[in-house]
């Protein structure tokens, strides 16, 4: 037995971050033990715990997905902690030590202070100080704005990159702490600065200096000498400045860098007036280099271009080794593809993304600092002699989340949408969740971000970086009544109050708390809930109050092809419907966030106002025989997934999903709303096979169509390259956009079970109910939950299936067996232990068990295997051997030398069309033999 994945608010070691809420967790493997029987955390004020500071005793009642310390923290202090855990079986274990240390106290001593430079030099702060006496510790708590690196005597200190991140500036500007090693003698201490988020060229209406234009600067180095003495190095009018190397930067622009410039000469600073009241320690997970990449080809283009294909388009910066002659300039521009053999880079519109360096002669690494690209082909220019690979690397670069999610399937093309979904997270999660990392946009777009924080918590653990977007979410609600800009942060962006985007405010904190079981997000973000929820309520009342929300400017389904408007973004489905439809979602979330917080006088008011709203949407948009108004896939998935579908229009609300699927030839024409819920609302309301028949369709528009053209990440578009390898457009086109990758909640939840119990949360609970499906033989994922390892798996083999489920230490889970019988599920496991009880569900057995690993192998009590009908595509029809030969030779000499394969139509369209001379009779008959066919 043994203790690990020790973290404190989801962080390991955390270093001078917010921690009014320190929540404690961990996970517990290699027992044969099933349930925690007690458990104990000690939190000390040394590493070998003989000063402690808490005890909690062996208790029953903390719960590893997460224990708040009762403890009342000091600041500019390092805390040890670890657990003890006692199983049922007798086992015990006994955790490492793990640490955690507060943000600074008090009052900011030092200034703000910046350059006395032109505002748009790039610079570096420098001050020199001398130790004269042995140090026992040093931290330095700073920031500096627009960008910045801190270096100590030339080294820079700590790993990460692109400090301090993007925010909400307004709101609050977050500084980091450094611990450092100081020797004796003289020190300087340099703060690297360049234009980045804080100022410089970003933004979309703005597109300068958004919030400041000038670099600035505030930092503290506290200093504790081993004689108990202790000294405060602040930045002040001693401070100096020189010009940088650095001699452009910005995230659009990319950067210039001159190391041949001489940057000996001092330059004063001076003070700047900025708010030290808005300072505040830090919440983001570090940005760091995650993984380096070495190019897989270089290539000649046509053009005459010397063109390096990393092999993956990715985030990030470029590396290499320099041995170019003094004075020599080399040049790099990035691109996401090539067109017609050639290096590209159009789609990123005003983006210049480009790398200047000039060389000073010395043999060395290059790599950028305050920019970051998005690509996957680099055009070099200026460089001297040959181009080796094994020179150079993408330097990948994300928010530090821990990978906890992993799918395996039996189709290699499934599996690349795998890894293409994880990639375009990894390069969208940089501090914030952005729509795109490489175009002039880069920011923040809510509805994106919400979409998507599904399949986000299922693939990695995003507990902390949704945390601190949360805070930028709420900062900027304050200035807007409770609405929700379309952009966090916004940078001077003027949108706000767009129905889905909005709801970032509520989906995303939900989704949280429901994976990782740790309430202290919604302790944190339910004043933000309630604000979105609020302003909705106060756009209906100024419209009368009819409980409905049909006013504002809205995206809508937004680049959905069933559009009237040919080449447009907006779908066709009534964003009123859309956006009345999230009223009430949203409403739902916050009255069973107010129950889990015990706010029981919000519990009350918020489940009246969502049954008001129920009510109205009914009335509103179902007619009395139970048709659903608005005729488009999206009005069908969103009333379905939302519970607004009454149970008097439940059966032809389903129909009327069916039918739009048929009559658009089963291809999907949904957006950035419908998608994401598609194929999930197939799934769980009977037409699973469909769901399977949209991920593994090949062509415009599906998933594997971007497989199929060579994709390594998502596409903003379903069509953003055409068949013949040509850009579809450049106005709005990134190949690096992760809204589609929601389709990876699908197969998380619906195709392998997973799902976190709303009952007990970070699925401590949680519920398996696969849904396998022929076209894929088998298929398996393991999750590393906030409760422990999960896996889950199933195979279809010789007419059987089996399933396989691992259920962590301390949790359970409910097994839905589909299409199984209970008597042979009971004979299965009359010998196992961990199960607590079998019983039938309509066509499925439930199984309840406690930890413990599980194989079922059983008959399903209908065939897994592909069932041919008339309602099959005439195209799969005509591929079978069997079908096409009954087709031949019993009804269709004439009619089988006809093609179809241009459009899926489906037989029965074809008899009951233009075709329909046989009989009603005769179709059934041919119906039961096309059925028969193995």
């Amino acid at each position: 037995m043994k203790i690990c994945h020790l973290k404190l608010n989801h962080l390991v070691n955390p270093l001078g971050y917010d921690l009014k809420h320190p929540t404690v967790s961990y996970l517990v493997e290699d027992t044969k033990g099933k349930k925690q029987k007690k458990a104990q955390v000690l939190v000390s004020l040394n590493e070998d715990f003989s000063s402690l500071l808490y005890d909690s005793g062996e208790s029953e009642e903390i719960v590893n997905t997460g224990f708040e310390l009762p403890v009342c923290l000091e600041p500019e202090t390092r805390y040890y902690w670890k657990v003890r855990v006692w199983a049922d079986n007798g086992e015990t274990a006994e955790s490492p030590v793990a640490w955690f240390e507060t943000p600074k106290a008090g009052e900011w001593k030092a200034d703000w202070i910046t350059p006395e430079a032109p505002k748009e030099q790039q610079v570096s702060l420098i001050k020199k100080f001398t130790i004269q006496k042995p140090v026992k510790s040093a931290r330095m708590y700073l920031v500096g704005l627009g960008v910045y690196e801190l270096y100590l005597n030339g080294k820079k200190q700590g790993e990460e990159c692109l400090l301090p991140g993007f925010c909400d500036y307004d709101t609050w500007i977050p500084y980091q702490t450094f611990e450092l090693d100081l020797p004796c003698g003289e020190n300087e201490i340099q703060v690297l600065l360049g234009d980045g988020w804080y100022k410089g060229w970003f933004g979309l209406r703005k597109t300068r200096e958004n919030y400041g234009d000038r670099l600035a600067c505030i930092g503290e180095l506290h200093i504790r000498y081993g004689d108990g003495t202790s000294q405060i190095v602040a930045t002040d009018l001693t401070w100096k400045a020189r010009k940088s190397k650095v001699v452009l930067s910005g995230i659009y622009p990319g950067e210039v860098y001159d190391s041949t410039l001489d940057t000996s000469k001092l330059l004063p600073v001076k003070g700047i007036d900025l708010d030290k009241q808005k300072l505040a320690p830090r919440l983001n997970p570090p940005i760091t280099i995650h993984e380096r990449i070495t190019p897989t080809e270089l290539i000649h283009t046509p053009a005459g271009e010397q063109v390096l294909d990393m092999g993956q388009n990715m985030v990030g910066w470029l590396e290499f080794y320099c041995t170019a002659p003094r004075g020599t300039v080399l040049r790099f521009q990035f691109g996401e593809i090539l067109q017609d053999g050639n290096f590209y880079n159009g789609n990123l519109r005003t983006a210049k993304a480009e790398f200047i360096y000039t060389a000073d002669g010395t043999n060395c690494y290059v790599r950028q600092h305050f920019t970051f690209y998005g690509y996957r082909y680099v055009k070099v220019m200026g460089w001297k002699g040959d181009l080796r690979l094994e020179d150079f690397q993408g330097l990948v670069i994300h928010s530090e989340m821990e990978e906890i999610g992993f799918i395996e399937t039996a189709n290699p093309m499934v599996n690349q949408l795998i890894h293409n979904v994880k990639w375009g997270q990894k390069g969208n999660f940089l501090d914030i969740p952005t729509d795109c990392p490489q175009r002039d946009e880069r920011c923040g777009w809510t509805g994106d971000a919400q979409v998507f924080s599904g399949t986000a918590c299922f693939n990695m653990d995003t507990y902390a970086f949704y945390t601190k977007y949360g805070k930028d979410v709420y900062g900027e609600q304050k200035k807007r009544r409770g609405s929700v800009p379309n952009v966090v942060p916004a940078a001077n962006y003027p949108g706000d109050g767009s129905t889905a985007w909005g709801e970032a405010a509520t989906i995303i904190p939900w989704n949280v708390y429901l994976h990782y079981g740790d309430k202290g997000i919604l302790v944190r973000q339910y004043d933000s809930m309630k604000a979105w929820v609020d302003y909705m309520k106060g756009e209906d009342d100024r419209e009368g109050g009819r409980r409905l929300w049909q006013s504002g400017a809205h995206f809508g389904d937004w680049l959905a092809l069933d559009g009237n408007v040919a080449g447009g973004v907006y779908g066709a489905t009534d964003p009123f419907l859309i956006s009345s439809a999230y009223y009430y979602y949203s409403t739902c979330i916050v009255a069973r966030a107010a129950e889990v917080l015990k706010k029981e006088e919000d519990v009350v008011y918020y489940k009246q106002l969502a049954q008001k709203i129920r009510e109205a949407f009914i009335q509103e948009y179902f007619t009395p025989a139970g048709r659903l108004c608005i005729d488009t896939m999206t009005a069908y998935v969103v009333v379905l997934y939302m519970g607004l579908t009454p149970d008097f229009a439940y059966e032809n609300t389903c129909k009327g999903l069916l039918n739009r699927l048929k009559k658009n030839r089963y291809h999907l024409d949904t957006g950035f709303v419908g998608t994401p819920y598609l194929c999930r609302v197939l799934s769980e309301h009977g037409m699973n096979e469909l769901a399977y028949h949209l991920l593994l369709e090949e062509g415009y528009p599906g998933w594997l169509y971007e497989v199929r053209m060579g994709a390594t990440t998502v596409w903003e578009r379903w069509n953003s390259v055409l068949p013949d390898g040509r850009i579809s457009g450049t106005e709005m086109n990134s190949l690096n956009h992760y809204a589609y990758g929601s389709i990876l909640e699908w197969m998380y939840r619906n195709m392998l079970g997973l799902s976190p119990l709303e009952e007990a949360p970070g699925f401590k609970k949680f519920k398996v109910a696969v849904l396998p499906n022929y076209q894929i033989p088998w298929a398996k994922a393991e999750l590393l939950s906030a409760a422990g390892r999960i896996s889950s798996g199933w195979k279809i083999e010789k007419g059987k299936l089996e399933v396989e489920v691992r259920v962590p230490f301390d949790a359970e889970a409910v097994i839905l067996l589909p299409d199984a019988e209970v008597l042979e599920i009971q004979r299965m496991t009359a010998e196992w232990t961990g199960i607590l009880g079998v019983s039938q569900v309509g066509n499925h057995v439930e199984v309840k068990a406690e930890a413990g690993a599980y194989a079922f192998c059983y008959q399903p009590t209908r065939p897994y295997r592909k069932i041919y009908s008339v309602d099959s595509p005439v195209e799969e029809l005509l591929e079978n051997e069997k079908t096409r030969k009954i087709l031949e030779e019993e009804y269709f000499s004439r009619f089988i030398k006809i093609s179809f394969r241009k459009e899926l139509y489906t037989l029965a369209e074809l008899l009951n069309g233009p075709f329909s001379y046989l009989p009603y009779e005769e179709q059934r008959a041919l119906d039961q033999k096309l059925r028969s066919v193995e």
